[in-house]
């Protein structure tokens, strides 16, 4: 055993020897593993962590690179899940005032409130046909005194 880890740049991953046994034993070690220095394995790790991507280059060694742009659909896919977990952040305000309305008790929000929640909702319902999106800087206005509630 030569060093700590091993490289596949078809599986772009590293593997550590101590486990090679195993992952033979279970049919998985990569044919195209190369050994790699555990500096080199850390410098890959430490710039993994600042945010870079793990690659290989044109010989097979890893190395770390900028992250590619998300594609317009992983983008949309991310818009998406923000605008739901926004719409999910406010469903508690509107059952609340909606039940408070319906028992004849007096609301917690003031009726311009409530308007400009309603408004914001529609506003997050339609944010998927806007022409910005899903340009996260095409979001919908918050109102100020909602932000407590959610994530801008």
């Amino acid at each position: 055993m030569k060093g700590e880890y091993y490289f596949s740049p078809s599986q772009v991953a590293f593997y550590p020897a101590s486990l090679r046994e195993v992952y033979e034993y279970a049919g998985c070690w990569p044919v195209d593993g190369e050994w790699v220095s555990a500096e080199l394995h850390e410098q890959l790790m430490n710039e993994q962590a600042a945010g870079r991507a793990i690659s290989s280059d044109v010989n097979g060694n890893p190395v770390a690179i900028e992250r590619p742009p998300l594609s317009r659909q992983q983008r949309s896919t991310h818009e998406r899940r923000w605008r739901d977990s926004q719409l999910l952040a406010t469903d508690g305000l509107v059952v609340r005032h909606r039940d408070q309305l319906e028992t004849g008790k007096e609301t917690t929000l003031l009726p311009v409130q409530y308007h400009e929640l309603m408004s914001y909702r529609a506003s997050l319902r339609d944010w998927p046909e806007e022409p910005l999106f899903p340009d996260s800087g095409g979001r919908p206005s918050v109102p100020d005194w909602l932000r407590r509630y959610v994530t801008p």
